[in-house]
């Protein structure tokens, strides 16, 4: 590991170095890299720093308990000792944990897509709940979130939903979240007080760029459309909506959200890539499940994941067991522990692997 760390470091000061080069300043792309490479390294490298000052610390106590003759001091670097050798450990975790390597698609932006499952109305009034809980979420990270394309439903909330989300490592956090989220309430539409169960399903695709996919636009039919607001209002007279067809796979994209129809279309044709993407991308993951006990990992929107149950104010995420009673916090975006969890359980089957 501490040979590891040691290449990292030197890399760390050779991207230092490159970094402000005019020559990479002035190359965008090269820049961007380059930049997102320093900031990943860095972190590192701080950690790495931290661990080795502290082991320097253990062994400047333990050289002191060695050759020190006064007792007042000898018991002082007893007490620190005994400080310090507890962080020891966890400290080492965590540059593992660092050291390990990354899906490469979690620095990526997201296409969200929120539909309302088995339940109907309900289920279109719980999907709205859930995009509201993302909403909130991504507010709490920083992120910036933007509306591609909605259907609304007929009691309130969205027969379906789609956003594009856009951040730092918003993949990688994520893409826990995909699967068919189960709601247990007594529905507004509900006369007789009756708990009905009824879901909607997640899908996080990570954001595919064109060297990720080569479409052939050939391949891709273009329709426009007016597109409309919130119940039929601000109704645009222009033809800015725009409705793409794949037609290989039959797959169909629309985009309505902004004034401009090549705004519309770019929007478009980025959930439409990464779509796409995502089909290669769920045959990798189903694979490393497959050899997986859980789950955790594979993103997989058929799997039940999390149960919201309002009577008990409970959340349970059926993959790693995790269960609380703070309802109405959770469904106001406060959903980190249960990200911050799988990703703990997924770098857990990870090492497995790695010892394996």
């Amino acid at each position: 590991m501490l040979d590891q760390l040691e290449a990292i470091r030197e890399r760390f000061e050779e991207v230092a170095q490159q970094i402000v080069q005019p020559e990479v300043v002035s190359d965008q792309k090269r820049f961007m890299k380059l930049s997102k490479e320093y900031k990943d390294l860095d972190k590192i490298v701080t950690q790495h720093n931290a661990y080795k000052q502290l082991l320097a610390e253990i062994e400047n106590a333990k050289e002191i308990i060695a050759t020190e003759k006064d007792e007042d001091f000898r018991e002082l670097a007893k007490a620190e000792l005994d400080e310090l050798v507890p962080r020891r450990e966890p400290l080492e975790e965590l540059l593992k944990e660092m050291l390990m390597p990354k899906d490469p698609n979690d620095s990526k932006n997201i296409i969200l897509e929120v539909r309302g499952g088995t339940g109907g109305d309900e289920a279109a009034i719980f999907a709205g709940d859930i995009f509201r809980m993302y909403q909130r979420f991504c507010e709490k990270q920083g992120w910036r979130m933007s509306i591609v394309d909605f259907t609304e439903g007929s009691s309130g909330g969205y027969k379906e939903i789609v956003a594009e989300v856009e951040g730092e490592d918003v993949y990688g956090k994520m893409k826990f979240e995909s699967g068919v989220h189960r709601v247990q309430r007594v529905p507004a539409t509900e006369t007789q007080g009756r708990i009905h169960t009824s879901a909607a399903s997640v899908a996080v695709l990570p954001e595919a760029e064109e060297v990720d996919v080569e479409l052939n636009m050939n391949d891709i039919r273009k329709d426009t459309f007016c597109s409309s607001g919130a119940g039929g209002q601000s109704v645009n007279t222009t033809y800015s909506a725009v409705r793409l067809t794949h037609i290989p796979t039959g797959m169909v994209v629309q985009c309505q959200d902004e004034r401009s129809q090549l705004k519309n279309f770019d929007k478009a044709l980025t959930v439409l890539r990464s779509r796409i993407y995502e089909i290669e991308l769920q045959k990798h993951n189903d694979a490393i499940a497959s050899q997986r006990k859980t789950m955790v990992g594979s993103g997989d929107r058929s799997d039940k994941i999390r149960t919201y149950n309002y009577p008990q104010s409970r959340v349970t995420d059926h993959r790693i067991g995790l269960t609380v009673y703070n309802l109405p916090s959770v469904m106001d975006g406060d959903i980190a522990d249960f990200i911050e969890q799988l990703r703990i359980a997924e770098n857990a089957e990870r090492l497995k692997e790695g010892v394996a």
